[in-house]
């Protein structure tokens, strides 16, 4: 493995008042819950479906299941905190009172959605904004206590992918990570976790530049989570699509977590198990 041992990554997250030990890599699986997800769009708005969903992904391993209602794929449309809240809501009840020890994550950029999530049930907030969409979103987490996953982005999703350029992309986004996890250590937050936020504000290149070199965020000394599953850096690369995207996501999901990944977010589970499966096979001592 090539994650670097001279900065031993936090190694646990509070659930609950529970520890989550991440001595082996976990699985975060997707439950989108709008119409305007690039991949899964539209396919579990009943509660049927978000339901069944939810179990299958719990049965394949998931760890964590993150559910939207406000995509992020680039060039969406935002439809604010109130809707967002609105769809978001009686899902977050429904999932947790059929799954009452599932540890139910929110992707969300807003402080206001954050609150009423948590106070729904709502285990993590999963900010694709690094706390720069929302300017209280940092004191929110700190009065929550529930872990908080770190992404970057180059921009908000409209406009993130109009022409991207980093004199040097790792630098670059070690350091916007630096900075927020002091912030929120500063307020109070500690149950961090870092995602260098593939396809976010970046081009082909910048994606395979941070896959290649993601041991290097272990200096940050917190939980590295990886979200590529199905994304346009491996369907463009391939000259194919996202429904087309499987076999690619497995190789890169291999190398993430040869490169030190402690979460990968994922449509597909079960083939996300076994990438684990296999990559603590080939580490055993």
């Amino acid at each position: 493995m090539e994650s670097s041992s001279l900065f031993p990554r936090k190694s646990f997250l509070n659930i609950r008042g529970s520890l989550l030990t991440l001595d082996s890599p976990k699985i975060m699986g997707i439950l989108n819950i709008t119409d305007d997800s690039f991949y899964d769009g539209g396919f579990y708005r009943t509660p049927k479906a978000q339901l069944n969903r939810v179990e299958e992904m719990l049965n394949q391993g998931a760890t964590f299941i993150d559910i939207g209602a406000q995509s992020s794929r680039p060039g969406a449309i935002e439809v604010g905190a109130e809707t967002e809240i609105k769809q978001l809501i009686p899902a977050l009840k429904r999932i947790r009172a059929a799954f009452p020890e599932a540890i139910l994550s929110i992707d969300t950029w807003h402080a206001a959605v954050a609150k009423a999530a948590v106070a729904e049930g709502g285990d993590i907030i999963n900010d694709i904004s690094g706390g720069l969409f929302d300017p209280i979103m940092f004191d929110t987490m700190a009065t929550l206590k529930v872990p908080y996953v770190l992404m970057h982005t180059g921009g908000r999703p409209d406009n993130m992918q109009n022409n991207p350029r980093y004199a040097d992309v790792l630098k670059e986004v070690i350091y916007f990570m630096s900075k927020q996890i002091d912030k929120l250590n500063y307020v109070g937050v500690n149950d961090i976790i870092i995602d260098p936020g593939f396809g976010f504000g970046k081009t082909i290149k910048h994606n395979y530049q941070l896959l290649r070199q993601l041991n290097h965020f272990t200096f940050l000394e917190n939980p590295i989570l990886v979200g590529i599953s199905r994304k346009s850096m491996i369907y463009r690369a391939l000259n194919t699509n996202a429904v087309n995207a499987l076999n690619g996501t497995t190789a890169l999901q291999m190398i993430a977590l040869s490169k030190g990944a402690d979460i990968l977010r994922v449509h597909d589970v079960k083939e996300a198990q076994e990438c684990v499966k296999l990559h603590l096979m080939l580490h055993q001592s």
